[in-house]
């Protein structure tokens, strides 16, 4: 009994340090920037860091070479959890060592909104920051990164491991339905990275021929695709004043916030699957309603229906795929267009997407829960079933979403607290515990568009530093520890 105990425990940190060693791999990005845009000073605060994740991965990779580990569920939620924790601390530190960002707390807060792709930040002069070549590059790596998923990664690079991948995934992913594309759980993560990696580097080049540098296309490229929002300009998108770019951008941003699975359906051929999807039917529904309504409301504002399109489109798809970029502050539109903001806050993207927010599909399920409802009302005698994909579906997914929904509001109402503790206006507390746990970055009031969160006193930023984990990892993975019956044996 203490040897399988040992071997769970030897098993967890292995992962972990691999996990590290991986996100180690891509300290290179910001090292080759250093060393072309001439900031030689910075290397030391990412090489350190690198060869130490190299060193301990290497150890623990050969020290577990040839054992094969089952892990439990509960061995598999304490791995994911430790995992984000731990590149979130361990992305922190070229930013800490170097002293673009002195302070440790903000530096870690600054970590955990990039992998859980929020995109908050404290900073207030992006483009004044030291090393900014070096450091905002690694600020949207780790956009990228966390995205598709940094366990999803590591299962896709290191098959080998000798750990059944698909109970790591299904901890980490997002949606109420979680499955497999391929046969193999590491078939599956190859092709989902892979149809990452495609559109990642399409947006680059468009990017780059619409007129941003390469070094700008490739940040904002790498944030786009993680749904992040970190940008190398103050202005963010707005800085560009680039009609192209907003396009390219708003359509990326669309493209990332539907499942990538359909991706995967559309490369087989499998239309039907993409033709009957009531996620995607419905995703699509709301921003084309969002964005034209905002476009009517705010022509007067922008002189004209298609620079209006423009603006509104652009926003609608920054918070509906929670990627928080921004081409104009939407605190100063009217209240109607702010109500519909508002009310994308609650929806996100689509399960399985590299969006966060509370996901089109359990809305859906919710709509046609509660149309059963009325039906049966209506019909006492009636059987009614929930469908999705015109496919009957089981009645315990219904259970699943309430239950999602519920722990959702108290963790909005709690967070809402921590944020009046730390002297914030209701509205604003409010609107920050929902950017937060949506992972979407900017809220209204004083954490608008327009403001940073480095303000904020320390305790509220290491809350919301746990609280955005929490939401990139849909609450259960991190609030289980909580617990008292994951403690019991």
């Amino acid at each position: 009994m203490e040897r399988n105990k040992a071997s769970v425990v030897f098993t967890v940190f292995r992962i972990t340090f691999l996990i590290l060693a991986i996100v180690g791999l891509a300290f290179l990005f910001p090292i080759v920037s250093a060393v072309v845009h001439g900031e030689t000073k910075v290397l030391p605060a990412f090489v350190i860091p690198m060869l130490v994740s190299f060193v301990l991965g290497g150890i623990f990779f050969f020290a577990g070479k040839g054992k094969r580990a089952v892990l439990s569920t509960r061995a598999s939620f304490v791995v994911v959890a430790l995992a984000w924790a731990s590149v979130s601390l361990f992305g922190a530190l070229p930013m800490w060592f170097s002293r673009a960002i002195p302070s440790f707390t903000d530096a870690f807060f600054e970590s955990a909104s990039g992998f859980s792709t929020t995109g908050a930040t404290i900073l207030s002069e992006i483009e004044q920051i030291p090393y900014t070549y070096s450091i905002n590059l690694w600020r949207c790596t780790t956009h990228w990164l966390g995205g598709m998923g940094i366990v999803a990664l590591t299962v896709a690079l290191l098959p080998i491991l000798g750990v059944g991948g698909f109970q790591l995934i299904k901890a980490e992913t997002t949606g109420p339905e979680k499955g497999k594309l391929t046969a193999k759980i590491t078939d599956t993560a190859k092709w989902l990275w892979f149809m990452y990696l495609g559109f990642t580097v399409l947006e680059f080049v468009l990017l780059k021929v619409a007129g941003m540098s390469l070094y700008d296309a490739l940040c904002h490229a790498l944030a786009t695709l993680g749904t992040g929002g970190f940008s190398t300009r103050n202005a963010s998108i707005g800085g560009y004043n680039s009609v192209a770019v907003d396009v390219i951008i708003t359509v990326f941003m669309f493209l990332a916030g539907i499942n990538f699975s359909l991706y995967y359906s559309l490369i087989k051929r499998n239309f039907t699957d993409i033709k009957d999807n009531s996620e995607l039917k419905a995703y699509i529904g709301i921003c084309f309603t969002a964005m034209i309504l905002i476009t009517l409301f705010e022509m007067g504002k922008y002189g004209g229906f298609f620079q209006s399109l423009r603006y509104s489109s652009f926003q609608t798809m920054s918070i509906t795929s929670t990627t928080g970029f921004a081409t104009d502050d939407f605190t100063t539109w009217s209240t109607a267009s702010q109500v519909i903001i508002l009310m994308l806050f609650f929806i996100g993207g689509s399960a399985g997407s590299t969006s966060g927010g509370v996901k089109v599909i359990r809305w859906v399920v919710l709509y046609k829960i509660a149309k059963n409802e009325i039906l049966r009302m209506l019909h006492p005698h009636g059987v009614f079933t929930l469908r999705l994909n015109k496919q009957p579906v089981k009645k315990d997914l219904g259970y699943t979403v309430v239950s999602f929904f519920f722990v959702y509001l108290c963790l909005i109402f709690i967070t809402t607290f921590v944020g009046c503790l730390g002297k914030m206006d209701v509205f604003t507390s409010f609107t920050g515990a929902l950017s937060m746990i949506g992972n979407i970055g900017p809220g209204f009031g004083m954490l608008g568009p327009a403001c940073n969160y480095g303000w904020l006193p320390i305790g509220v930023k290491w809350w919301y530093s746990f609280i955005m984990l929490t939401g990139r990892l849909e609450f259960y993975t991190m609030i289980i520890f909580f617990t008292p019956s994951f403690w019991k044996k």
